[in-house]
């Protein structure tokens, strides 16, 4: 009697431990065990601002190929009550454990990159196609009145604070957040060293921008950046209005308010329009950047070559570069043999 009485107690005890055994599995099966269904290292997840568990995990869920111990694994881990907005990367072989730890912390950080722009208009696109606002937020926060007054911009120079470069912020930053993260690095790049050489040039940090994105405009070409600037620099320091092309150029598209017209060659019925940027018409610097300069413009500016060119016109002998002359009889020289080679080659 006593022996059968330990075998169904020992019975009853193997018995527990296979439901004990099943029951672990099972919840390591749940949580630990790989449910990744992409062949990549990584998986890139995207959780909006405003979105709800069921979305988030509608998004999230793309990843992996049970779906139902995701969300298993979501409720024991309270996701579900505290759904994050961000970038979230997904390792290859994660379990559902790992998933949810990673959509629950491990925000990552992405380049924002971008580089010759026209207009606010132009930078909120292509800014718009790298983070969560869309351009319409972004350009709102880029024009905000209070924003501008505050640190000494208006319309025209709103665009000086963008410095074209790649910048490392959250995909979910607000489009107020990535306008103040360029001011910040507007700020740190215009310390006391550059506001110094632009003093040197008689120009503040903004018309430096300006200048430097006519330079840009110019010349693609780094190495002659600094002669550009050069005869821009003289130009003003004596009084000659600039006669910048690439103004022109602008001058016709701001006033026609069409910014997609391409213009291969500026007549001299251009130069007779009527707007402040158009600098064949108006002295001095235009109101605002034509476009968003590469930091070798900014630079060129500041450190410009010291020369006394007052003029210079595409090189036909060297394409991308340009003759520069000290005189008006010089450049008139290089220009009629621009002109020829144009009429020439039927440009």
């Amino acid at each position: 009697m006593k022996s059968n009485y330990k075998k169904v107690i020992l019975g009853i005890v193997l018995l527990g431990l296979v439901i004990m055994g099943v029951f672990a599995y099972n919840v390591w099966a749940v949580l630990f065990a790989p449910n990744t269904n992409f062949e990549t290292d990584t998986y890139e997840v995207f959780i909006p601002s405003d979105a709800d568990y069921n979305e988030a995990f509608l998004i999230i869920a793309d990843a992996v190929e049970n779906r139902d111990d995701l969300h298993t694994t979501a409720v024991k881990k309270k996701y579900h009550e505290n759904v994050k907005a961000g970038r979230y990367l997904i390792k290859k072989g994660s379990s559902n454990n790992d998933v949810i730890n990673t959509v629950r912390s491990q925000n990552m950080p992405i380049k924002v990159t971008f580089n010759n722009q026209e207009r606010l208009e132009n930078l909120a696109g292509r800014i718009a196609s790298q983070i969560e606002p869309d351009s319409l937020a972004l350009l709102n926060a880029m024009r905000d009145p209070e924003f501008l007054n505050e640190n000494g911009l208006d319309a025209n120079t709103a665009l000086s604070i963008y410095l074209p470069n790649s910048y490392e912020t959250y995909w979910n930053t607000t489009a107020a957040g990535f306008r103040d993260k360029m001011f910040a690095y507007h700020q740190q790049f215009w310390n006391k060293e550059r506001r110094a050489k632009a003093a040197k040039q008689d120009l503040t940090p903004t018309e430096v921008y300006t200048l430097a994105s006519i330079v840009q405009k110019e010349t693609a070409k780094v190495d002659e950046m600094p002669r550009v600037a050069g005869v821009y620099l003289n130009r003003l320091s004596r009084g000659i209005k600039l006669d910048a092309d690439p103004t022109v150029i602008y001058a016709k598209k701001k006033s026609e308010n069409d910014f997609d017209q391409q213009i291969k060659q500026v007549l001299y019925k251009h130069l007779e329009i009527d707007n402040p940027y158009n600098t064949y018409r108006f002295s001095s610097l235009p109101p605002g950047p034509i476009v968003t300069p590469d930091l070798t413009a900014v630079n060129a500016v500041l450190n410009p070559e010291k020369h006394d060119y007052l003029y210079f016109v595409a090189d036909v002998e060297n394409f991308g570069y340009h003759k520069f002359a000290k005189t008006l009889a010089q450049h008139n020289r290089n220009a009629a043999a621009y002109r020829r080679w144009i009429a020439k080659n039927n440009r």
